[in-house]
């Protein structure tokens, strides 16, 4: 922490019995309060690249500007295997991968919240939000949505919404096969549930409908209109951010970071 910063970090392990492995997270502290049922907390997939992204920067910036109320932010370190960590807890993909969701999702309610509340000193959060970037994006929407009296927003950055059970050779269809959205078309309306959606024009290059928009886009743009369907308003419940020449890359995540924390968590 620096003299200008007003965001400490705690830098903690602790052993995951639902994992099987030790965990790494980084608390990036609000500033001090006196009343910490006011301070929300927010869970971040791929902690480890919270340095690279800035995100001490990013808070301590936001708070000078009073863009935003306290919020307590955990970011989860990555595990060896986070291919199969990351993913729907419901199902696996066509390759297998996302077989431990339904563990990660576990040791998140179970071990880590509880964790995180004995640690920061505060036991009773004013919300609790959860973001990823690419399948962390993926897992961090699977749980919000999958436990929607725990939380409030997820935060999808270059979200892999393609998710899919099954091959594009092998008889794929879009409506069917792509695991997240399946899971919203069948799924309950939940009040007071937000998403915040993150696209770059540069995230790649794929098509896989030939429709001119690249699968990054087109995968985020019909999981929101799916939500849509469900209830959800553009503009209230849903916000996506579309960075022109934005790329699959941290640089491009931390562009978009302020703006998500602002429309999150804005302050009076």
């Amino acid at each position: 922490m620096t003299p200008e910063t007003l965001v400490p970090i705690q830098r903690l392990t602790f052993p995951s019995v639902f994992l099987e492995r030790e965990v790494k997270v980084d608390l990036f502290m609000p500033p001090s309060s006196r009343d910490n049922r006011q301070v929300s907390l927010l869970l971040i997939n791929d902690g480890q690249n919270m340095e690279e992204l800035e995100l001490e920067t990013i808070l301590t910036a936001s708070y000078a500007r009073h863009d935003i109320t306290p919020l307590l932010c955990a970011a989860i370190h990555c595990g060896a295997d986070r291919k199969n960590e990351y993913g729907t807890a419901s199902a696996p993909d066509y390759k297998g991968r996302g077989a431990k969701a339904g563990l990660y999702s576990r040791f998140v309610m179970e071990e880590l919240i509880p964790f995180i509340s004995q640690n920061s000193g505060i036991r009773s959060f004013k919300d609790k939000s959860f973001a990823g970037f690419s399948l962390g994006g993926l897992s961090a929407l699977d749980i919000v949505w999958n436990h929607p009296r725990e939380f409030k927003t997820a935060g999808v950055f270059s979200g892999s919404l393609w998710w899919r059970s099954r091959a594009l050779d092998d008889g794929y269809e879009e409506d069917r096969d792509r695991i997240m959205h399946s899971q919203i078309r069948k799924g309950n309306f939940y009040p007071g549930l937000k998403f915040f959606f993150e696209a770059g024009t540069q995230d790649e290059t794929e098509d896989r409908n030939n429709n001119g928009i690249i699968d990054a886009i087109d995968d985020t743009l019909s999981l929101i209109e799916a939500l849509e369907q469900k209830g959800y308003s553009t503009g209230t419940d849903i916000c996506y951010l579309e960075i022109k020449e934005g790329r699959h890359d941290i640089a491009t995540w931390a562009k978009a970071m302020p703006a998500f924390l602002k429309w999150g968590w804005p302050a009076a």
